[in-house]
């Protein structure tokens, strides 16, 4: 045992540190592979649930009883049928629905399709904290299927190399994601390689949301700009201004685009920054996460007056404090949101993402709450989830709408 022991240590000592993080990277990335095989067989696809009557009365504002005409009329899209005979509608069939009330009644066009206007701008929203955990995708995913789910056209950009956007729209970065294929194929500055923004925008199950996959490759950018800098090159004086240019070759397919920025203050979120029209940081009520949001504003502050000096111009219809992961029971949580709402006033969002077994739950699921049944968790700790959520995404929308000019 001890001759055994000693062989083992010789072994192990032979290991370098590269060539053990190696391993374990191989070992965990052939394990998540494995997961997602189990739950994602290779020819299946993530499918988003469908919508009870009652649920698309209230999406849609038409009442439940005229869809219930329509359908028993034949005239609409026609809803499937469940074993208990419930007519049920898909998201894209809810987005006809919109469509030919908004063309029935234009009057109320702008109830039924809330969808951008002539002389209203695309709203590009950058989620941003450099503090892990502070719930930046899940407030991104939550909000674009909000968003999608309200009949808005949505394109989800992931500028993190990790990637958990994209994962929770299907894409897993290490497998569905290749080369030239995250927003670095639009941003590169080798022209032979450089790809329009439109070429690899992909389309999601959820209708409505277009997808920018993330992976490692989108680091390149952050290697690759600072050697642009070095060398003085005319390209790279614009760095800055390269993502917001990209948009502008897809911005009257969108009504809002959505930045998942990476936990960091490099090149790609100072491209979001400056790219955005509005922001929300995310941050979670603990004296650590507030103090390392301190740290977060004091570099971007001085990163905005970088860019002032480039001559770039920040207009920013909006940038709010988002409240995430919070415990309203919780004394120590309720001090520091009391402390935040003293020192900003309104620019923190009333309304807060409330710590929940059920959003936890979806997210193992790799799913948003929006896509769970009321079966799949008890009724009301559900019910309270999607409240909160909602009550988020609204005060979010209300925002959007209020810098289009919109009562």
């Amino acid at each position: 045992m001890a001759i055994l022991q000693r062989t083992e240590s010789v072994v192990a000592s032979k290991e370098d540190a590269g060539s053990k993080i190696l391993r374990h990277a191989s070992l965990l990335s052939g394990q998540l592979q494995q997961l997602r095989m189990r739950m994602y067989p290779p020819k299946s696809e993530k499918m988003l649930r469908q919508f009870l009557t009652n649920e698309v009365s209230k999406l849609t504002s038409i009442p439940d009883s005229t869809l219930k005409l329509m359908s028993s009329e034949g005239r609409g899209p026609v809803p499937s049928r469940l074993e208990n005979n419930h007519r049920v509608y898909t998201l894209s069939q809810i987005n006809e629905l919109r469509e030919l009330f908004a063309e029935q009644k234009p009057a109320d066009a702008l109830r039924f399709l809330p969808r951008r206007r002539k002389g209203e701008h695309l709203q590009v929203l950058a989620i941003a904290n450099f503090k892990g955990g502070s719930a930046k995708t899940t407030t991104c995913v939550h909000l674009a299927h909000y968003l999608a789910m309200h009949g808005y056209r949505v394109l989800a950009l992931d500028l993190d190399p990790q990637a958990s956007l994209s994962a929770l729209f299907g894409a897993q970065p290490e497998m569905d994601v290749g080369a030239n294929e995250t927003i670095y194929a639009a941003l590169r500055y080798d022209e032979a390689e450089r790809r329009p923004i439109r070429d690899i925008i992909r389309k999601t199950y959820f209708d409505g949301v277009d997808l920018i996959p993330g992976n490692l490759e989108v680091m390149e950018y952050e290697h690759e700009t600072p050697r642009v800098l070095a060398n003085r090159s005319g390209s790279g004086a614009i760095f800055f201004e390269r993502l917001k240019l990209a948009l502008a070759e897809v911005e009257n397919d969108y009504d809002v685009v959505i930045l998942d920025t990476p936990p960091s203050l490099g090149f790609l979120t100072l491209s979001a920054i400056y790219a955005a029209t509005s922001m929300i940081i995310t941050v979670h009520p603990a004296m650590l996460d507030v103090a390392s949001m301190s740290q977060f504003l004091l570099m971007m502050g001085d990163l905005i007056s970088v860019l002032n000096e480039s001559g770039a111009k920040l207009d920013q219809d909006f940038i709010r404090y988002l409240v995430t992961r919070h415990n309203p029971n919780d004394a120590p949580q309720s001090q520091v949101v009391a402390m935040m709402r003293h020192l900003f006033g309104p620019d923190v969002l009333l309304p807060t993402a409330i710590e929940s077994t059920a959003v936890e739950a979806a997210g193992l699921a790799k799913r948003s709450i929006y896509e769970l049944e009321m079966g799949q968790l008890g009724r009301d700790t559900h019910k309270r989830a999607r409240e909160a959520v909602d009550a988020v995404n609204e005060a979010i929308v209300g925002l959007l709408n209020k810098s289009w000019g919109r009562p």
